[in-house]
């Protein structure tokens, strides 16, 4: 994406819109979602994609320098992109995916969001299920704890396992070639430890009146988030006094925001958002 967080900001502002931040998850960056913004755009909003901390420009330069977003946790993200929301004149939608989806809940639970969207969220504090396939998706992350500083890649192989396993191949290489990039590793282990740590930074407040409305969305065969981890967190978020709700797509997977039925997906999405705002 060429275009700066602040000039997405500043444009969004202009316009007079309600703005939707976008936010992504690992192996990403905010150009994954480049599709998807002129399909809100043409829908009356104010789209903007966001990068998380060290973020690169470009997927080449950033498979040239992992270092830059080693690691950054899940607090430092998260405050990071509260401080961009922040400098919108309106409150703002928010659309996460995976970790993504996880730190949209954070957001929403810091009242930030006027309504949000979670798709195959990461879990956080008080979602109690780690599926096998969670943990084999995770495990080249999360296997050494010396990881913590580092990012890595995934390879094709785990790529397709973890995000892609529910395209064919030839999708599921483009895919990867396409928007695959390394990811810090203190994300997904903050994750998967949030019930032994009760400091965890990977935490959401899901009973503030403040959260908005959210819809939670899940993919039948996603082997990184599945549905117990989905349906995980809308138990943690279904007592909160705004609507809370669920959907689960079938047939789809991890790369469901990339894939070549992404649409599908972002009419949800949007449908539920033009609910609300």
């Amino acid at each position: 994406m060429s275009v700066t967080d602040a000039e997405q900001i500043d444009r969004a502002n202009a316009s007079g819109r309600t703005p939707v931040v976008f936010v992504h998850g690992l192996w990403m960056l905010a150009s994954s979602w480049d599709h998807w913004l002129p399909h809100f755009d043409a829908a009356g909003y104010a789209p903007v994609a966001l990068t998380w901390p060290g973020e690169a420009k470009t997927v080449a330069e950033a498979r040239n320098h992992p270092e830059a977003i080693a690691g950054k946790t899940v607090g430092q993200v998260a405050d990071h992109l509260a401080d961009l929301i922040n400098t919108l004149d309106r409150k703002p939608a928010l659309i996460g995916h995976s970790v993504g989806g996880m730190l949209t809940q954070i957001l929403a639970g810091r009242g930030l969001s006027a309504v949000s969207v979670a798709i195959d969220p990461a879990p956080f504090r008080g979602v109690l299920a780690l599926p096998m396939s969670t943990l084999r998706s995770l495990i080249p992350m999360i296997a050494n704890p010396a990881n913590r500083k580092r990012a890595k890649p995934l390879t094709y192989e785990q790529f397709r396992y973890a995000y892609a396993n529910a395209v064919g191949e030839e999708e599921a290489r483009a895919i990867y070639d396409r928007y695959a990039v390394p990811a810090p590793c203190a994300p997904p282990m903050q994750a998967a430890m949030a019930n032994l740590n009760p400091r965890t930074e990977a935490k959401a407040d899901s009973r503030t009146p403040q959260r908005g409305p959210l819809l939670i969305v899940s993919g039948s065969h996603d082997n990184a988030v599945p549905w117990a981890l989905a349906n995980g967190a809308y138990k943690r978020q279904k007592r909160n006094t705004s609507v809370t709700e669920i959907t689960e797509l079938h047939g789809r997977d991890h790369a469901l925001t990339l894939d070549s039925r992404w649409k599908e997906v972002a009419d949800i999405a949007l449908a539920f958002v033009q609910r609300f705002v």
